[in-house]
């Protein structure tokens, strides 16, 4: 796990490793309005979740060099955290980005177990955070002022997709399946709820390592059914898509997913294994808005890599980064006055369309359904689909919604279950 300074100048970077991390002193992050305005990004770049967190910092540096690393006039310096993609090593980071190198604001972390690690002290030490993690509590039953997500909690996207298998392909029978963790959990909870409330019933559900080498066991459990609904991410996706395929599965059982499961990023590494393969996403990198074609263009030019969710986040991140400068003014040092003010976004051309985002700190905005489709020799993701203005509540009331326990590997409670 590393740390790299990085003060952007021109979109080069230097770059320096931290020690290990010790205990800090407290300090308040206030800056002097002319000194430059300090990022952390938190990421992974080591593990099976490296593929996303790579993609998360190529993001966010695109967005800093289109602006010459300058964000409503205040010169920008780039501190980047690798925090090894687990718990411990999100705590370790958070603190030193705010202790030591004194941030006046966090992008990321990835997994929604990291930002479930360190949300208490986010809120202790009033750190302004823009996340990329999914995990659904921090902005409803536990709501955490000091942070928005411009992305997606875990089953936003999972709610669509459950009523379009049920609406539109007439599905009643699924299988869904992912990772044994928080994000996994909550995909495979949003799903469940949608599906089944809508006359569907899951009638099996698997919970493979995060680390798995074969998944070929887990895909011999899946059994007689209309569609299996996965949660993958990372370099999961292609592992499991492949052995789906070696065992004759695609193209006779459906294959649906939420966006990390096939996120644009992956699409180089899949062959005809992904081909009909739905997924339901807030971000494709088809979308037709001005910045997300300059988005798509300077990714392709800078690292010849198509963007997906992972990098297009950082991206919008920064976009929030910079509205919320504006607005802020001579308070963007103040953590708390820069926190409210992001929650006070609304924004227009961006690279996933207009979103704003609500009272709890969460972007209401399009979902994309999806379609794995082979293009001029290339797999695109063609949207079919749209759903305008989807909540992290879904079309469910608000207080009734949260009255319901968070989505878990065990909640909504599975009925129809089937050996």
């Amino acid at each position: 796990m590393t740390i790299q300074r990085r003060t952007m100048l021109k979109g080069l970077a230097a770059a320096g490793v931290a020690g290990a991390a010790a205990p800090f002193e407290m300090a308040a992050p206030a800056l002097a309005q002319g000194a430059p305005f300090k990022i952390g990004l938190m990421t992974v770049k080591t593990g099976p979740l490296a593929q996303g967190g790579i993609q998360m910092e190529q993001g966010l540096l695109t967005f800093l060099k289109e602006k010459n690393n300058t964000l409503a006039g205040r010169k920008v310096e780039l501190v980047v955290a690798d925090t090894g993609g687990n718990p411990a090593g999100a705590k370790t980071k958070a603190q030193e980005l705010v202790e030591r190198e004194k941030v006046n604001v966090i992008l990321g972390p990835l997994a929604a177990f990291e930002l479930l690690a360190i949300t208490d002290y986010i809120l202790q030490t009033k750190t302004p955070l823009v996340a990329v993690a999914a995990a659904e509590d921090v902005t409803q039953r536990k709501a955490n002022p000091y942070i928005i997500r411009p992305t997606t909690t875990s089953a936003q996207c999972c709610h669509v997709m459950a009523d379009y298998a049920l609406k539109e392909l007439k599905f009643r029978r699924a299988a869904t399946i992912s990772e044994d963790f928080a994000f996994g959990h909550e995909q495979m909870g949003g799903f469940q709820r949608v599906f089944e409330e809508g006359g569907g019933k899951v009638v099996k559900k698997l919970w493979p390592p995060l680390v798995t080498p074969d998944y070929t066991p887990f895909i011999a459990q899946i059994g007689n059914v209309d569609v299996v609904f996965s949660g993958f991410a990372g370099s999961n996706p292609v592992k499991f898509m492949r052995a789906y395929a070696d065992l004759g599965l695609h193209g006779k059982t459906p294959l649906m997913g939420g966006w990390t499961f096939l996120d644009d990023a992956l699409l180089k590494s899949l062959g005809d294994e992904a081909l009909g393969v739905l997924s339901g996403a807030t971000y494709s990198a088809t979308y037709e808005s001005e910045s997300n074609k300059r988005f798509v263009a300077a990714m392709q030019k800078d690292y010849s890599s198509l963007p997906g969710g992972y990098a297009s986040g950082m991206y919008i991140g920064g976009m929030c980064v910079e509205s919320a400068l504006a607005l802020a003014g001579d308070k963007s040092s103040d953590g708390t006055a820069f926190a409210e003010v992001l929650h006070k976004i609304k924004m227009e051309d961006t690279p996933r369309g207009p979103f704003t985002i609500d009272h709890l700190g969460n972007a209401v905005g399009a979902v994309f359904v999806r379609r794995c489709e082979r293009k001029d020799g290339q797999l695109v993701n063609t949207v079919i689909k749209t759903y305008p203005n989807v909540s992290q509540f879904w079309t469910y009331p608000e207080d009734e919604f949260l009255k319901s326990p968070v989505y878990t590997r065990d909640f909504p409670v599975s009925k129809n279950l089937e050996n």
